[in-house]
């Protein structure tokens, strides 16, 4: 049996959240029943059936394992993947897998698309991804999921089915669409990067970093390296409204026990039962290395 990359997995309501995330090692996550992924610092084998990625950043942390997906796809004769990334990065990307290609002496085939504040990328009827600038040492992007339904307009609320027809047959728009974000992926950021975007606060899933905590490791030189201190999270507790607060990409200077306790320890009572901190073990013994499962 072939195992995975290590992982952790956790169910909120309809979603499953799988990934790892630590500060200058790797990062890759992927929601299954979206189909999609985000980051790719890693490229467990289970989650090549996934085909479409949004990347936050080119660090290698977060983007050197693109090649390995992309030519396993090609080798189990997938259909190119799509993967989402920063407009900027886009051509240093292309010529990456194509000095890749010559290195392996296999096709690097996928679907590029660079993105930027403001676009839309249709993922479903139901679903689509909207990019938000994030702040880091790189060009960057965070991603928003939102769910959208068609709803009838709130004028016509009362009327009957007869009369909606007919409204509808006579060419008249009856329905409006209502969008609500689902989940938010922030990638690595300062916290500009997190108040830039007010759907960051309101999803009902966020993902985000929380790379330091100590009290003497300096604010202001986190956030020229475009990360995020504990104290940021605490600062801005009543502005989470989320269901679920993922934090991750914690610095391999700080066992995560050490984290915990501290976290733990100054975390308010609004925070207390909504935040997860995804701890993905500090050993093999404690990591977890999922078998391969069905793709998705």
């Amino acid at each position: 049996m072939i195992h995975n990359l290590p992982y952790r997995s956790l169910k909120h309501k309809a979603l499953t959240i799988e990934g790892y995330s630590r500060a200058a090692v790797q990062s890759y996550w992927r929601i299954p029943e979206l189909k999609i992924g985000f980051d790719m610092g890693g490229s467990p084998w289970s989650y090549m059936g996934t085909k479409t990625f949004f990347i936050t950043h080119a660090h290698l942390d977060h983007m050197a394992a693109l090649p390995q997906y992309v030519a396993r796809r090609r080798m189990m004769k997938m259909e190119p993947p799509t993967i989402y990334l920063p407009e900027e990065v886009v051509d240093p990307t292309e010529r990456m897998l194509r000095s890749w290609q010559k290195l392996d002496r296999g096709r690097m085939v996928c679907n590029l698309v660079g993105v930027k504040e403001g676009d839309e990328i249709e993922l479903s009827r139901e679903h689509v991804v909207t990019p938000f600038a994030t702040k880091h040492t790189v060009p960057s992007v965070g991603y928003v999921v939102w769910d959208r339904r068609k709803k009838l307009k709130e004028e016509l609320r009362g009327l009957s089915q007869d009369q909606i027809r007919d409204l509808r047959l006579s060419g008249e728009e009856v329905t409006t669409e209502v969008r609500v974000p689902l989940v938010c992926y922030t990638g690595d950021t300062a916290p500009a990067g997190l108040d830039n975007f007010p759907p960051v606060y309101q999803a009902q899933v966020l993902i985000t970093e929380l790379t330091f905590y100590r009290p003497e490791h300096r604010k202001e030189k986190i956030h020229k390296f475009g990360h995020t201190h504990l104290d940021d999270i605490l600062e801005r507790a009543d502005k989470f409204q989320n269901e679920l607060v993922i934090v991750a990409h914690f610095s391999t200077r700080y066992h995560e026990r050490q984290l915990e306790k501290a976290v733990n320890r100054k975390l308010p009572d609004s925070l207390r039962d909504r935040l997860h901190l995804w701890m993905c073990g500090e050993s093999e013994e404690e990591a977890t290395f999922p078998e391969s499962t069905e793709l998705y």
